[in-house]
This record gives structure tokens, sequence and C-alpha cells, in this order.
């Protein structure tokens, strides 16, 4: 069977009813299983991890869509992390059994079906993308639902399926194909957003950091504390244990202590393999040293 990991995120992280109605399409559907759900209250975003045969979770996916377009209203939404769609992200992943490419053209379906069917304009990025400036989510993101009222009717943004105007409280989507990524934040004991947004653009790519760092800053609801916010798109070439060490360097020079860090979603075996060999000094950790991991071949 093909396998992809698919990766929605919608924006709302607060409202516990709304989420579930959200999600329920998802659930207990044949041929792919609903991972788990993150809600963040500070992001006022929920990232949900679905993995199976993708095929299996198109129809769920735009009855997904379609409750999310009922049920939240950017112009009332408020959160720390960047969005411009009630739903907001929607990415292919391979995983088993199928190119890139494939998940390529999913990404086209699914878009091609959510515009036709709930009148959202879909963005295509990263390996979707039908032009290479559209492959960076960041830019097509830039400006978020306010923003892209107006963005949306410039002939360089003409979005890829769909009307060239944002639906009016539903926003626009982004449908895309790309690799494993690892959704990685870091607490730092200080409530000063301005140093988590000097550290963030230390480790990033675009500030001269780690070339596979995307970074930002927030602050988190409830706890006086703020974050940098990354996402590590090449896990293989730039370890969490690396970015991990980078961050409580920079963060020594504002005299602030890192508190702790998190991940969001699934990240893979390798690079928690990865960093556990670092810490404890280890030559090599492979995937056999794990019991587990004979536990789950059979």
């Amino acid at each position: 069977m093909k396998i992809v990991q698919c990766v929605p995120n919608f924006s709302e992280g607060r409202d516990r009813a709304v989420i579930e109605a959200v999600v329920a399409p998802l659930k207990d559907k044949e041929g792919f299983k609903l991972v788990g759900y993150e809600p963040d209250a500070s992001y006022n975003r929920t990232v949900v991890t679905l993995l199976g045969n993708p095929e299996e979770m198109i129809g769920p996916l735009l009855s997904f869509v379609g409750k999310a377009a009922e049920l939240i209203d950017l112009n009332r939404h408020k959160g720390e992390h960047p969005r411009m769609g009630a739903v907001d992200v929607i990415p292919f992943v391979p995983i088993k059994n199928i190119k890139m490419a494939e998940c390529a053209a999913f990404a086209r379906e699914l878009g091609e079906k959510i515009a036709s069917g709930f009148q959202i304009p879909v963005f295509l990025y990263e390996e979707a993308a039908a032009d290479p400036s559209r492959q960076n989510l960041a830019d097509i993101r830039r400006g978020e639902f306010e923003g892209m009222r107006e963005k949306i009717k410039k002939p360089e943004w003409r979005p890829d399926f769909g009307p060239a105007e944002i639906h009016p409280t539903a926003g626009a989507v982004a449908v895309g194909a790309r690799a494993p990524l690892i959704a990685y934040n870091i607490n730092l004991s200080t409530a000063d957003i301005g140093i988590a947004k000097a550290i963030a653009k230390a480790v990033r790519h675009s500030g001269g950091g780690f070339r596979y760092v995307k970074a930002g800053a927030a602050k988190i609801e409830g706890r006086d504390i703020v974050q940098v916010t990354m996402n590590l798109t090449d896990y293989r070439k730039t370890a969490v244990y690396r970015v991990f060490e980078a961050v409580k360097t920079e963060a020594k020079r504002y005299g602030v202590a890192v508190l702790g860090s998190e991940i969001v979603g699934m990240l893979p075996l390798e690079a928690a393999l990865d960093s556990l060999a670092y810490y404890l000094g280890l030559e090599s950790l492979p995937a056999g040293k794990i019991l587990e991991t004979h536990l789950l071949e059979k």
C-alpha cells in the first residue's frame, strides 16, 4: 500500500467544540489513520497528522475543509502563528511505496476539488508548485489573511485553483507535497519577544544560520515566556541537537535560559536516535539497538 503522511493545519486552537467538529470527518476512516491532533492556544492553531493511503484521504479531507470553512471566521481570529486560511496548509509527505511526484499529483487533485467545492482559492506549494516562485510557503502566506485580500488580485499571485479573491471567512489554503520536516519549538525564560526574534534570526537560513532551518518567535499564552518556533526541513543535514545547542548558546548572550522544547506532530526515529547518540556520547546508535523496533517488525 502507498503510505503518506498528511499534516493539515487549521486556524483554531482554543475552542474545543470547534476543534472536535472540524477533526470529526477524519476519524475512524478506512485506508488511513488519524494519528493525532495538537491544538495550541497561543498559536490558535491545530496540527493534524494522518498516515495511510492518500487516495482514501481525499474525500474525508474535503469534508474536513468544508467543516472548517463553516465554523471558523478568520475576521475574528487572532493568534501567534501566521495564517491565511481556516484550513491553512495541507501537505502530503511520501513515507512508503510512493514518490514525491505522486504526492504532488494528490495535492493538485485535492486543491482542485477544494476550489470547485467551496470557492476557496488554492495555492500549490513546495514540490507541487507549478511555478518555482510558489515553492516557499512563507512567500505565499506573507501578508496573511488580511493582506491576501489585495495580494491575490495581483497577476503574479493569482491562485492555482479557484477565484482570484479570498473566501470572505475562510481565506485561502496552500496544498502541497514536501519532504518530512520536524516542527520544533524551544521555550525561553523571558517574556521579551525581541530576544526570541533575535535568536530566531541567528539560527534560520535567511538570517545566516542553518541551511535547513526556518525560524520565528512567538509569545506563549498564560506562561509569560517566549518561544523560538522552527521548522527543520532536512533533519539529516541539520540535526535537532545541533539546533538546540545553537539556541542555548545564543540565549546565553542575552542572559536567558532555555526552559525546554517541544515537538509538534511526528518525529522520525532517525532524528531521535541522532540526538540520543549525541547526548550519550555514543559513536553510533542504529535503529536495531532499540528493542521496540524489533517488536514492531513482528
